[in-house]
């Protein structure tokens, strides 16, 4: 399941040394303390909680409130636990920008590593690369991922921490994943949420958008021709633009402020002949189901919309506008939301992390500032 999603300031600017190494320390005295108590597996379900996870980075000195929490912590405990991952039992794989694009590559050293089949290194592969189409074509919330760590343990339990950047909002956005208990990638994958900004955005994985998922599903799967016609038909129509302008590769249209008003197709660029190939591609396929259409090479946040839009205009099956985010934080939330507050766990992480910081190698001065900072919190 999607465990999280948190939405912070965006920033920039580097880590100093002299910072990121006693994060680097910290981080590793924190998770030899949970792995020594609760072994692996719940290192990564931490790691999968936003609110821990902020907390994680809070502790070890990081702003609170930074973009910068995500790669700089996961980067501190990365490079921590180095020359520790097998006795540990945990491999982190990813992290920012070019290092993000290795981490098929990096999956499947550590799956040679420890033996695993050529099957269960694919399947983590695929999961991997699914986990970032969901939270990218599926929830279209102009976050644009460029952060993305897979971390998983031998026994194949997984955890997904990734985060996109919104330049026109100046926020970050962190998603969160968790093996245990995943069925089904697409249908409401959320069971915690932080965030500081609520859009609309094109939100596929709700249940209210099965019914456009299902059309979706057979219209690239039907003859293309059929869907081709049904998309310019919406294009043509002069009772449904404000603009139109067309060009070799490409139109330009924009939905009127009335009945489509709160449609994400706004200003929308299509290079027709691209979606043209793309479905074409698709019925070649033929996707047993959604999941499969969303995995195919070239199928990704316009093609998903273009669907979706003949699917609600000329079908009627309306997909969700509703925010992912509305759902609270895994921990529960002080009003109630989803759940009021669960103090037995919030106790017993702040206890680990007390653990972990003294377990560390850093000096008793770092100590009393990490142990202080973790009051803070509290």
């Amino acid at each position: 399941m999607r465990t999280g999603i948190a939405t912070i300031p965006l920033d920039t600017g580097q880590c100093p040394k002299w910072l990121f190494e006693r994060m680097r320390r910290l981080a590793k005295g924190i998770t030899i303390a949970i792995i020594d108590e609760f072994g692996s597996k719940e290192m990564l379900k931490r790691l999968s909680d936003p609110v821990w996870f902020q907390s994680f980075s809070s502790v070890m000195g990081w702003d609170w409130n930074s973009s910068g929490a995500t790669p700089v912590a996961l980067a501190a405990l990365k490079d921590g636990i180095k020359g520790l991952e097998n006795e540990l039992g945990i491999f982190i794989c990813g992290g920012k920008g070019k290092t993000s694009k290795k981490t098929p590559e990096q999956i499947k050293d550590w799956g040679e590593f420890l033996h695993l089949s050529l099957e269960k290194i694919d399947n983590l592969i695929y999961t991997s690369r699914i986990s970032a189409k969901v939270d990218s074509a599926l929830i279209q919330d102009n976050f644009q991922i460029y952060h993305h760590n897979f971390i998983f343990d031998k026994t194949g339990n997984w955890t997904v921490v990734q985060q996109g950047m919104n330049t026109g909002l100046q926020k970050a956005r962190r998603y969160h994943w968790l093996s245990s208990g995943v069925k089904d990638f697409i249908t409401q994958p959320h069971s915690g949420i932080i965030s500081d900004v609520f859009l609309k955005p094109l939100n596929l994985t709700a249940k209210e958008s099965d019914k456009n998922r299902e059309i979706s599903l057979s219209l690239a799967k039907d003859e293309p021709k059929g869907f081709l016609k049904d998309f310019y038909k919406i294009i043509d129509r002069k009772d449904l633009l404000v603009k139109q302008k067309r060009f070799d590769n490409f139109t330009e249209l924009e939905l009127i402020d009335r009945e489509f008003h709160w449609h994400p197709v706004v200003n929308e660029k299509f290079d027709l002949k691209r979606l043209r190939r793309t479905i074409f591609f698709i019925k070649s396929r033929n996707p047993v189901n959604f999941e499969e259409l969303l995995s195919f090479e070239g199928v990704g946040p316009k093609t998903i919309r273009a669907l979706s839009l003949v699917s609600e205009i000329i079908y009627g099956a309306k997909p969700s506008y509703t925010d992912p985010a509305r759902y609270s934080f895994s921990v529960g939330g002080k009003d109630g939301t989803p759940y009021f507050v669960r103090r037995d766990i919030y106790d017993r992480m702040l206890d680990v992390i007390e653990k972990g910081i003294k377990k560390s190698n850093v000096t008793i001065k770092e100590k009393q500032e990490a142990l202080e900072r973790l009051n803070n919190i509290c």
